[in-house]
C-alpha cells in the first residue's frame, strides 16, 4: 500500500531555468492541451519562484532531507489507488472563495482540484483506457514531476448509449430555501428533462423530515409535462433526513428498474443531515442490495454555501459513484445538461491504478491526494475489491513528485490500470511506461496539461495547509503564473482557476 512518509514539509526548489512554453488551446477546450509527445509550444513566461522558508533564506539541503523529515524504513515502490473522477472539492473551494472565505482545509482534496481540468490524452480505439505517462525534471537536482493520465473513449453520438433510468433524490429541507439551492436544482432539472431522450426514464423522490416518491419511474416520450409538473411542485420545508431520502431513492430505483438501461440515483443536496441516520456507511447499508445486485450507482450533486462535503463524498465513494459541486447556473448547465446526459453510460467498473516505480532509478515518490482512495498493493488484481466507476469521455490524472537516484538512467515507472467490463465484469488491463530519458528538461518545457495539473495541485496544497509539495510558490506568485497560463491556453477553466488563486492570495495576505 502507498505509504505517506509523514512529510511535514519538503524544502525543495522547483524554479524553472527556462521560460514556460505554452500551446494555445481552442476556446472550447475544458482545461489544457497537452500533446502526445509531451511538448508544449508558444510564448515563454516564467514559472513562479518557490516560497522561501521563514526568514527568507533558502535551504542547502539539495536532496530534500532534513531533520523534520520522517521516512519509512523500507521504501515502498508501489502506489495503488481506486480511480476517482470527483470534482466537488474544487467547486466548493471556488464557491467559498467567491464569498470571501477560505475553505475549511478538511474539504480540500488535491486530486479533485487536479481532475477538474480535462486533459487531451490520446483516447483508446475501443472500450477501456489509454495510459499516458510523462514528466519533467526540475532545477533541483534529482527531483521530477510525473503525470499519469488515464482516458476513456468518448461517445460520439448520444444515440449510441443505452437508455437511462434516473432517480433524482432532491433535498427540500428548510436549508434548501437559500437562493442557489433548490431553485437552481429545479431550473437545471427542467432544462435536462427537455434534453433527455424519449426512451429515457425519470423518477423523483423528495425528502425533508420524511421521504416521498413524488414521481415513479416515468418514460419521457409524451410524459415530459408530468415530469415538469413534479419538478415545479417542490417547495422547501422542515429538517434534513438524508438517510430516508437515499433509502427511498434506491427503493424507487429498484421498483422502476429497467433491464438494459443505465440505472442511477442522483442525489441533490447540501448534505447537512440533521435528522435520522447521518452516517454514510449506515445510510447506504440499507440500500446495499440495490447497489450490489442491480449495479445502481450514486451520483452526488452538492449545493449551498454551507455544504456537508465529508458526508456527500463518503456517500458517493460507498455508492460506487462520484460527486460534483454546483455553485451557480453555469455549473448547473454543465452538470445536468451536458455531463449527466452525455455520460450516463459506464465504461468501467471497479477501476484501479497501480504505478510501479523502479527501485534502481527511484529513491522516493509521493502521490498527490487520493488519500481516501488508497488500495492495498496486493488487491490491485483482486476484482472483489472495490474500485472506481468511470464513464465515457472521462480523464483521470495522478500527479507524483519523484526523487530519482543520482545519475539514474533508464526505466523509471510502469503505470497500469485494471477495470471490469460494466456488462459482463470481465477484467482488463492496460499499461504505460516511463523512461528517465523521456523527461522534459524542466517544468517550463512540459506539456501545458502538466503545467495546469501542477498549478492546481500547488493551489490545493496551499489551501489545505499541508505544505508537502516540492517548490510551492507563494499564492501571489502562483496567481500571476496561472493568469499567464490562462492567457496562453485561452481556457475559461484556467481563467477561473487563476481568479480563485488570486482571491485566496488576497484573503491570506500573501504578496
Amino acid at each position: 500500500m502507498l505509504k505517506r512518509y509523514g512529510i511535514r514539509r519538503w524544502l525543495l526548489t522547483l524554479t524553472a531555468a527556462s521560460g514556460l512554453l505554452l500551446t494555445a488551446c481552442g476556446a472550447g477546450d475544458t482545461g489544457s492541451n497537452s500533446t502526445s509527445d509531451g511538448k508544449g509550444s508558444g510564448a515563454a513566461t516564467g514559472f513562479p519562484a518557490p516560497a522561501q522558508p521563514e526568514g527568507g533564506q533558502g535551504t542547502d539541503d539539495q536532496n530534500g532531507t532534513d531533520e523534520s523529515r520522517e521516512f519509512a524504513p523500507s521504501p515502498d515502490y508501489l502506489s495503488t489507488f481506486a480511480l476517482d473522477v470527483d470534482t466537488a472539492s474544487y467547486g466548493y473551494a471556488r464557491r467559498t472563495l467567491a464569498e470571501g472565505r477560505l475553505p475549511d482545509p478538511s474539504t480540500v482534496r488535491p486530486e479533485e482540484f487536479v481532475n477538474s481540468f480535462r486533459q487531451d490524452y490520446d483516447r483508446p480505439d475501443g472500450n477501456g483506457f489509454s495510459v499516458t505517462v510523462d514528466g519533467a525534471r526540475t532545477t533541483m537536482e534529482d527531483w521530477s514531476l510525473v503525470r499519469v493520465g488515464l482516458a476513456t473513449r468518448g461517445s460520439d453520438r448520444t444515440g449510441e448509449r443505452p437508455p437511462a433510468a434516473l432517480t433524482f433524490v432532491l433535498d427540500i429541507s428548510g436549508s434548501m430555501s437559500e437562493p442557489g439551492r433548490l431553485d437552481l436544482a429545479q431550473e437545471s432539472l427542467h432544462v435536462m428533462t427537455d434534453r433527455l431522450r424519449d426512451d429515457d426514464s425519470v423518477a423523483l423522490v423528495t425528502f425533508s423530515d420524511e421521504a416521498e416518491t413524488v414521481l415513479p419511474m416515468t418514460r419521457l416520450g409524451e410524459n415530459r409535462s408530468d415530469v415538469h409538473d413534479a419538478i415545479s411542485s417542490m417547495e422547501p420545508t422542515y429538517s434534513t433526513n438524508l438517510g430516508a431520502g437515499v433509502e427511498t431513492g434506491y427503493a424507487t430505483a429498484v421498483e422502476g428498474l429497467r433491464e438494459g438501461a443505465t440505472n442511477r440515483v442522483v442525489l441533490v443536496s447540501d448534505a447537512l443531515a440533521n435528522t435520522g441516520e447521518t452516517d454514510a456507511d449506515s445510510i447506504l447499508e440499507r440500500s446495499s442490495g440495490a447497489r450490489r445486485e442491480h449495479g445502481i450507482t450514486l451520483f452526488g450533486v452538492g449545493v449551498g454555501s454551507e455544504y456537508g462535503d465529508a458526508l456527500m463524498e463518503r456517500l458517493a465513494d460507498k455508492g460506487d459513484g462520484h460527486t460534483v459541486y454546483v455553485s451557480g447556473s453555469e455549473d448547473a448547465e454543465k452538470v445536468f445538461c451536458e455531463q449527466l446526459p452525455q455520460n450516463i453510460d459506464l465504461t468501467a467498473r471497479d477501476a484501479k491504478a497501480q504505478v510501479a516505480f523502479d527501485p534502481e532509478t527511484v529513491a522516493e515518490h509521493r502521490l498527490v491526494g487520493y488519500d481516501n482512495r488508497q488500495v492495498a498493493d496486493e488487491d490491485f488484481r483482486d476484482d472483489r475489491v472495490d474500485g472506481g466507476e468511470v464513464g465515457p469521455g472521462h480523464t483521470v490524472t495522478a500527479l507524483y513528485a519523484v526523487r530519482t537516484k543520482p545519475g539514474a538512467e533508464g526505466h523509471l515507472a510502469t503505470a497500469s490500470v485494471r477495470w471490469l467490463d460494466p456488462d459482463n465484469r470481465a477484467p482488463h488491463e492496460e499499461s504505460g511506461q516511463l523512461e528517465t530519458g523521456s523527461f522534459q528538461d524542466s517544468l517550463g518545457e512540459a506539456a501545458p496539461g502538466l503545467q495546469i495539473a501542477a498549478t492546481a495541485a500547488y493551489f490545493a496544497d496551499a489551501l489545505d495547509g499541508d505544505d508537502s509539495l516540492p517548490g510551492a510558490p507563494t499564492l501571489a506568485g502562483l496567481a500571476d503564473y496561472a493568469d499567464e497560463l490562462a492567457g496562453k491556453t485561452e481556457s475559461e477553466d484556467v481563467r477561473r482557476l487563476a481568479d480563485a488563486i488570486d482571491r485566496a492570495s488576497n484573503l491570506t495576505g500573501q504578496d
